[in-house]
């Protein structure tokens, strides 16, 4: 039996009824090998971030126990993103469906196209408002928990579209 970890997962989208994305998305993650779906936030709509021309995101947060190394993880999370029509155009532009890896264990790793912890994801209120809500005191190294991270960034951007359901 593989050793088990715990990863959280930022999924995103604003293409192509975005909510059913996510909530499909969400159905693949709790069926991918070695892997169990522990958790998953509610669902925020949120602006985009440095192209703005394109449709609000709906965003959440997966939470994950796999026997999944890291870069299987991040495999299967690509080939999930490209049954859902992902095109990467340019930088920030509208996706039908995105998928980072957040966190794994405490783990620190900088790989080509696989950096973990996310490198950007304690300025994000749409990746910690989310990730507060399931996991409050997960770890983001060097920073401290999700809770105290989100407290730090502003959330006028990030609304509570749809609530936690089972």
């Amino acid at each position: 039996m593989p050793e088990l970890h715990l990863a959280y997962v930022a999924l995103g989208a604003n293409l192509d009824d975005p909510v059913r994305q996510i909530e499909t998305a969400r159905t693949e993650l709790a069926k991918l090998d070695a892997t169990r779906l522990l958790g998953f936030s509610s669902l925020y709509a949120s602006k985009p971030h440095g192209y703005s021309d394109q449709p609000d995101y709906v965003n959440a947060v997966a939470e994950l126990e796999t026997g999944l190394t890291p870069r299987a993880l991040l495999d299967h999370l690509l080939d999930i993103e490209r049954r859902h029509g992902r095109e990467r155009t340019f930088r920030n532009s509208p996706r039908t469906l995105d998928l980072d890896i957040l966190l794994y264990d405490d783990l620190r790793l900088d790989e080509c196209g696989l950096h973990i912890p996310h490198p950007r994801m304690h300025e994000r209120a749409f990746v910690l408002l989310p990730l507060a809500e399931i996991a409050p005191d997960a770890v983001l190294p060097g920073r401290g928990n999700a809770a105290g991270a989100l407290a730090g960034v502003a959330r006028d951007s990030v609304r509570l579209l749809a609530p936690h359901s089972s």
